[in-house]
């Protein structure tokens, strides 16, 4: 709400200056002098006002802004009856901030209890039925009912003979658990099985995902705010503006000159040009697919030195898939994945579902099984084609076969092994994982290119894991079975080499990724927690795209340093020309716009930006998803 009122105020007050700008125009050429300096001077007010309250909050708080030069014209034009110099001062003024507000948007909304993942409700079993409860309603004790597809509310064990959990999104583990009874089971976590029943351990408040939610708070609270690269530049150019001015004074004992180099000496080039070209960076990495939620995060995004990135769902595609199928008893791989993929089109188990896709992939015909039975979290049988098929893990399989469960290849580290068998026969088994993106090479490297330092993994996924699926790219450090917060403490440290970013996907990553420097969301398919703890959001299910965004924020930013050192170079050569007495306060002015628009052209520069091996705008923007939950919220 807050920010809210500050845009509708920067609106009005831009609104109130021009309105007073041009009515003084129209009373001036009607030949009413007197009524056009009111409206002029009347038009000043408001914004020298707003102006001034904001001085007096920076100072409070230490900072020292360009905003005194801007306050220091206008007070003195007014001063002095060089009302239109103030008035067109004014317009210029407010017009800057509109845009600053404008570029940053809504780039710190409230979480809103991490939007839609949070659950709000559980079911409870109570007096020999089911009763829908607030999560502050649960006591320690308290047998709850999970539905399939429902996220676990609260920490608890497994009350059930067995629990199938995705746990994706807090732990990294691409691949769905299988919980027995006693187990623990976190909250935040997705049913991806069977029912089941949930013996609560902790109260809602105490819970994993509830902490999460704390860590992603305290993290922002705590988060360094983003300087303006204006404000970096403001103490010198108020020095040498401030010794210009009263120099010229002093000198020729007309206050006059003064008021002409501060009214020259405004900083349009900062407050506009930086604006213009970090919104135009914005605009144009959107259209490759890249969301970045305001221009202080653009203009981070371009220093950044150091890029820590997340496993599964960033450098892997976060969903398992078929690596190599082996044959047994002379049965064909396509035969195989065709007769296990048409019995699984009646499970809804990612892994199922998985096979599923694979078989569609290779352009194989399903048919419709029947007599279908599954175990939750074991397997299914069923009838396919007239054959009598089972799928599921090995140990399952195999005992219904009489078969022994070791009599299968060697397995990879963070691998599933899919048994199938064919009319009591075990005719192979499919083995599959989470691989890396295609791409992912070519992607770190170019990354390297443009000035990235050090790359780093954390994840929380099991170090054996981590260290086989990026073998060869010549990563910087790799931290495994990281929790949330130990994330955050990576992140952390790492400053130390420089601006941090955090790429991620997972609730387990929102944390890290409001406490880094820039924080980045796979958000085609990610959680809505990451994308809303992030200051970018990649709206394209491609890792490519990060170093896309990257380019363009660095070359915005460049684009944006040049029509600053243009601009403030000719601003000073204005203010060294109205201290001699060659410009009037009005003529200081018009000079000013010039400058302006100079700069502003220059600035739009960042429109035609094209990143390197980039997808062409329309490519990306047909890659996002039509059923994006982001669609509505990140914009």
């Amino acid at each position: 709400m807050e920010q809210f009122n500050n845009d509708r105020l920067k609106t009005a007050l831009l609104l109130i200056a021009v309105s007073g700008l041009m009515s003084g125009f129209v009373f001036y050429l009607a030949g009413a002098t007197g009524v056009a300096n009111i409206a002029w001077g009347v038009a000043v007010i408001p914004v020298l006002a707003a102006l001034l309250i904001e001085i007096l909050r920076s100072l409070w708080q230490g900072e020292v802004g360009l905003d005194i030069v801007a306050a220091l014209s206008m007070t003195a034009a007014l001063t002095f009856g060089e009302t239109l110099a103030a008035a067109v001062v004014a317009v210029m003024y407010s017009g800057g901030t509109f845009l600053e507000s404008f570029a940053e948007g809504r780039a710190r909304r409230e979480m809103h209890d991490l939007l839609s993942r949070v659950p709000r409700t559980a079911t409870r079993h109570r007096d020999h039925g089911l009763e829908e409860v607030p999560l502050d309603d649960i006591d320690l004790g308290d047998l709850l009912l999970i539905r399939q597809g429902d996220v676990v509310p609260v920490d608890g064990t497994v009350a059930s003979d067995a629990a199938f959990l995705d746990t994706s999104a807090l732990t990294g583990e691409s691949l769905p658990a299988r919980l027995s009874q006693g187990d623990d089971a976190m909250s935040g976590s997705t049913n991806a099985g069977e029912a089941f029943n949930l013996t609560a351990t902790r109260l809602a408040k105490e819970s994993t995902y509830a902490g999460i939610v704390r860590l992603v708070e305290d993290a922002q609270r705590s988060k360094a705010p983003m300087a303006r690269m204006a404000d970096r530049w403001s103490l010198g150019f108020l020095a040498i503006t401030v010794i210009i001015a009263f120099a010229a004074w002093w000198i020729s004992g007309d206050p006059i000159r003064a008021v002409a180099v501060l009214v020259v000496a405004t900083p349009c080039p900062l407050i506009l040009a930086v604006p213009v070209a970090l919104v135009a960076g914005l605009s144009r990495a959107a259209h490759f697919g890249v969301l970045i939620k305001g221009a202080g995060p653009l203009e981070t995004m371009g220093r950044i030195r150091t890029l820590i990135v997340d496993k599964t769902g960033t450098l892997t595609d976060g969903r398992p898939q078929i690596v190599s199928i082996d044959s047994h008893d002379g049965m064909s791989e396509d035969d195989i994945l065709r007769l296990a993929a048409g019995l699984d089109q009646a499970s809804k188990h990612p892994v199922a579902q998985a096979i599923v896709a694979a078989a569609k992939q290779r352009g194989l015909a399903l048919t419709v099984p029947s007599e279908v039975a599954e175990i939750p979290g074991e397997g299914v049988v069923g009838t396919v084609e007239g054959h009598k098929v089972i799928v599921g893990g090995d140990g399952f399989v195999a005992r219904r076969v009489g078969r022994h469960s070791d009599d299968h290849p060697a397995l990879a580290a963070g691998s599933v092994l899919v048994a199938v068998a064919v009319d009591g026969h075990m005719a192979g088994h499919l083995v599959m994982a989470d691989p890396l993106r295609e791409g992912v090479e070519v992607t770190l490297a170019g990354l390297r290119r443009d000035g990235i330092e050090r790359i780093l993994l954390a994840t929380g996924d099991r170090a054996e894991v981590a260290e086989r699926v990026t073998e060869g790219l010549g990563l910087d450090g790799l931290r495994a079975g990281l929790t949330p917060d130990q994330k955050v403490l990576l992140v952390l440290t790492e400053r130390k080499h420089g601006p941090v970013m955090m790429v991620g996907d997972g609730v387990n990553d929102a944390p890290a990724l409001a406490a880094a420097d820039v924080g980045v969301a796979m958000g085609a398919r990610g959680a809505a927690a990451s994308a809303e703890a992030a200051d970018v959001v990649l709206l394209v299910d491609l890792i490519d795209r990060l170093g896309s965004g990257i380019e363009i924020a660095r070359r915005s930013r460049s684009i944006a340093m040049q029509s600053v050192v243009a601009g403030i170079g000719l601003s000073i050569t204005g203010m060294i020309a109205a201290a001699y007495g060659y410009l009037t306060p009005v003529e200081g002015a018009v000079l000013q716009e010039v400058i302006d628009v100079a700069v502003i052209l220059n600035a739009l520069r960042a429109l035609r930006i094209a990143p390197h091996d980039a997808l062409a705008p329309e490519a990306a923007l047909d890659t996002v998803p039509a059923n994006s939950e982001l669609k509505g919220k990140t914009t």
